[in-house]
């Protein structure tokens, strides 16, 4: 990590040398300037972190420029000496914009401690206002797109967003689940309350039962100091449980035990206290086949999945393609500085023919790649550096339209899989009604491309979207 720059804007050689000094032994690299002009130059040319200004100075004074520099650079903490201080004169300086206003003589630690707390609010304003920035270029709509499929999604999430139901987000790996689970939150009455977020894979018991509950003093080896849970930071909103599959079995009884009486102990506690908590969890596998497997509870599956949500794969949404690709394109473009590029119809063609096992993170990272990879003003096909070959999608020179690609891909499916359905619908990660459907609409039927393979055992369709009572 680079130092933290600062400004010295002092006209006296002494003064200024021996802070300049003083703050490199702290680690800071530093800037010198001895006049208004000096300091406004070295802005410009520097990026500073934070200034100290002496009030008075060869060519006017701290007052004549706080103005400038605070509007001009709004994050960076302004600290101003003078050897004449007067309480009218200090709430001026406030005003026009200085973080703090210190009377000379002054000892240099007094100026390391003010300075250290400056850049420390500076670090806050700014991961706020990163966060502010982060939330609201991530809380993309999660039904853009004209797609059967991402409408009735819409349309199931519209009435269950203003529940307090539990609801179960089921989807493959990058399909949107998070964004699904935060739209509902900020859709529900809960919406000025928390959203806390955690995911479950890779949290062994002990970690997660202190992440979810919290713990005392002493609870166990280790806990030197109170932890407040997650469950409880969420108190009143919503607690999103991402990848529920992977929660260990032995914390699962808590987690029921706590949605059923809404009520939990942090571990080592005997007071109970209650818990005014929507659930939403998620998950990229099928819970009830893990709860026929005995690998998830299944008196927990039936609690979590109240309301089932399925997010649908991309290949099932391709005509969906080009509305997000040009999204993610125009925000990338934006960050990256790169406005002058579009985005070639060849380009949203070749998008659309291919199968994103990724899903629609997968859609934003080669987006990602190929505004930051581009040699020309225009987007084309390999600039997207997708893992297909030019042929499967061009025919004598013309892109495939959005059902040429689906049809494609299925036929493929099909070919390779002898026909068998079920083998078919697993190889294009849908489900076999969804599978007939497809055929159906593309006039293809499985039996053209039966030969000698041996059908493998019909598999059970993971479960529908569904909503029942508690």
């Amino acid at each position: 990590m680079s130092k933290k720059t600062i400004v010295i804007g002092e006209d006296d050689p002494a003064i200024r040398c021996a802070l300049s000094e003083f703050l490199q032994s702290l680690g800071y690299g530093v800037v010198e300037a001895g006049n208004c002009e000096s300091i406004k130059r070295v802005f410009r040319t520097s990026c500073p972190d934070a200034a100290v200004l002496d009030y008075s100075l060869p060519d006017g004074t701290a007052l004549d420029l706080l103005p400038h520099l605070k509007q001009t650079y709004p994050s960076v903490p302004l600290i101003v000496l003078t050897g004449n201080g007067t309480i009218p004169l200090a709430v001026e300086a406030i005003k026009e914009g200085a973080e703090q206003f210190l009377t000379k003589p002054v000892e240099m630690s007094a100026i390391a401690v003010v300075l250290e707390r400056a850049l420390k609010n500076q670090r806050n304003y700014q991961k706020q206002l990163a966060g502010q920035v982060r939330q609201e270029r991530e809380n993309v709509n999660p039904f853009l797109g004209e797609s059967d499929a991402i409408r009735q999604l819409a349309e199931q999430a519209e009435r269950v967003c203003a529940s307090d139901y539990p609801v179960l987000i089921a989807g493959e790996t990058g399909s949107g689940k998070g964004v699904l689970a935060r739209w509902l939150h900020d859709h529900s009455p809960r919406a000025e309350e928390p959203f806390v977020d955690l995911n479950c894979a890779g949290f062994g018991r002990e970690l997660l039962e202190t992440e979810l509950f919290g713990h005392e003093v002493g609870a166990f080896t280790g806990a030197v100091q109170r932890k407040i849970g997650l469950l409880e930071v969420a108190q009143r909103g919503t607690a999103f449980l991402d990848e529920i599959g992977d929660m260990d079995l032995q914390v699962q009884p808590r987690l029921l035990k706590i949605l059923e009486e809404k009520r939990f102990r942090r571990l080592g506690d005997v007071q109970e206290r209650q818990l005014d908590v929507r659930l939403i969890a998620a998950s990229h596998e099928d819970l009830a086949q893990l709860a026929r497997a005995k690998k998830f509870r299944s008196d927990l599956y039936f609690r979590v999945s109240t309301v089932v949500l399925r997010v649908p794969p991309l290949r099932e949404r391709l005509e969906d393609i080009p509305v997000l690709a040009q999204q993610f394109f125009e925000r990338i473009a934006v960050d990256l500085g790169r406005l002058h590029l579009t985005l070639s119809d060849r380009a949203v063609k070749t998008l659309t023919a291919y199968a994103w096992p990724g899903n629609v993170r997968e859609l934003k990272n080669a987006m990602e790649r190929a505004v930051l990879l581009a040699k020309e003003d225009t987007i084309q096909p390999r600039d997207l550096q997708l893992e297909f070959k030019p042929e499967e999608v061009f025919e004598d020179g013309s892109a495939l339209t959005f059902k040429e690609a689906q049809s494609l891909h299925i036929q493929k499916a099909l070919r390779a899989e002898g026909g068998n359905i079920a083998r078919a619908s697993i190889r294009l990660g849908m489900t076999r009604s969804s599978l007939y459907n497809k055929l159906k609409a593309f006039g293809l039927s499985a039996a053209n491309y039966h030969n000698d393979q041996k059908p493998v055992e019909q598999l059970p369709d993971p479960l529908p979207v569904r909503e029942t009572g508690r």
